[in-house]
């Protein structure tokens, strides 16, 4: 009767394994069906399934370690709080960043919580830590760049143009360029050239800081 009451409460001490596995492989199996076949049939950017992944098993081994004993209202008003720190919108992150700041978040609930069966806490690191070393693929991982933001002193009837003007301009060639802005008043062409980042300098991939605007002569 003890157990029924705690299990209505969802107040457990003891998780059973085979249900653990049950439902961690329905999950990891829903998974593969979601990222692996129905997201990758669109174009996305390439850290999106590590994002994916990590938010999904991480979210499940979150829930494992928390319905297996008691957690307190004020734990989960603090867990509420922390978990905010993390926005997708955030220009100061990339996807990457964000996907292995909600891993870190996840870890450190699972190891911190305590009455929680050991077996159960490494386990869950172990399989989060193994789901991001099995979708994060450092080939995908583009080199740093650096971007520049030029005001050209025309208007292009032909964008392919723009390329070959602002390397000329620049004196180097943009890996990509992307047209900001036309002012047709003051015949102006506001673009930003993404460059291969030099070694000394502390690039990003999205580059968060813009930097002023450069008027090429």
């Amino acid at each position: 009767m003890h157990a029924l009451v705690l299990a209505a409460k969802g107040i457990t001490h003891h998780l059973a394994v085979t249900d653990l596995l049950t439902r961690g492989g329905l999950d990891v199996l829903a998974l593969l069906i979601l990222v692996g076949r129905l997201y990758r049939r669109r174009p996305s950017a390439p850290a999106m399934p590590l994002v994916l992944a990590a938010l999904n098993i991480g979210l499940f081994a979150a829930m494992s370690t928390i319905s297996a004993g008691k957690f307190p209202a004020g734990v989960g008003f603090g867990l509420f709080g922390i978990l905010s720190l993390v926005r997708l919108r955030s220009a100061a992150f990339t996807l990457r960043d964000v996907a292995y700041t909600f891993v870190t978040l996840v870890i450190a609930l699972c190891t911190g919580l305590p009455q929680r069966q050991l077996w159960l806490v490494v386990v869950l690191d172990v399989v989060v830590l193994l789901a991001v070393l099995m979708v994060d693929d450092p080939k995908s991982y583009e080199p740093p760049t650096r971007t520049v933001k030029l005001t050209l002193d025309r208007i292009y009837p032909d964008p392919s143009a723009i390329p070959g003007d602002v390397a000329f301009r620049f004196g180097q060639a943009p890996l990509s360029v992307v047209v900001d802005e036309v002012d047709y008043v003051r015949e102006t062409t506001r673009v930003s050239a993404r460059y291969p980042a030099e070694p000394q300098e502390p690039a990003t991939a999205s580059d968060p800081e813009p930097r002023g605007p450069v008027m090429a002569p």
